[in-house]
């Protein structure tokens, strides 16, 4: 698939074209929206939003080649809007899964380990900062590179660097220790 004779298609205004585009990375986006929201009717918004904001701006993408990744951190900033709108709006009975990481992710099949495994994740990420925690879940959730993460988050490279390698120096100090990557 040439991504940049796509875009080009879509920039004339080809729907079709656009589609397509989205339809390529539609489970990524949706695994990248559900670590942000936490739950399957906010990713789906937030990526219906990234879709509407992708065709009204899709003529401001200079580099067609970071379709990609441009798409990616406009559904960033949507899920982001989604949850500071949820976060007005929080009801005490709200139940979230962990960081966005939903059983069937887990890998492992046995109900009783995918308990223990979210139980261990919702324990360690309570010991870093919302920053480190995003960061260590684009980089290890997602495996996107850290020019990527810098882009979508609005931050340096380094600074990327510099929140995973402290996040994850802070969850081996409470994981005792072992090895965590």
């Amino acid at each position: 698939m040439d991504v940049s004779r796509l875009v080009k298609r879509a920039k004339r205004g080809n729907k079709d074209a656009l589609v397509l585009l989205v339809m390529v990375e539609k489970d990524a986006y949706y695994r990248l929206a559900l670590t942000y929201t936490g739950n399957q009717h906010d990713a789906l918004e937030a990526m219906d939003e990234m879709i509407v904001k992708v065709y009204e701006n899709i003529n401001q993408l200079k580099i067609n080649e970071a379709f990609f990744s441009w798409s990616k951190t406009i559904l960033v900033n949507a899920c982001k809007a989604i949850v500071r709108k949820r976060k007005r709006l929080v009801l005490a009975d709200d139940v979230v899964t962990v960081s966005g990481v939903e059983e069937n992710q887990l890998s492992t099949k046995d109900d009783y380990e995918r308990s223990e495994q979210l139980m261990v994740i919702e324990k360690l990420l309570e010991y870093i900062n919302d920053q480190q925690k995003e960061a260590i879940q684009l980089k290890y959730f997602h495996d996107l590179d850290y020019q990527t993460i810098a882009e979508m988050t609005n931050v340096s490279v380094g600074t990327v660097k510099s929140r995973v390698f402290n996040g994850l120096r802070k969850l081996r100090e409470h994981y005792g220790g072992e090895e965590i990557e």
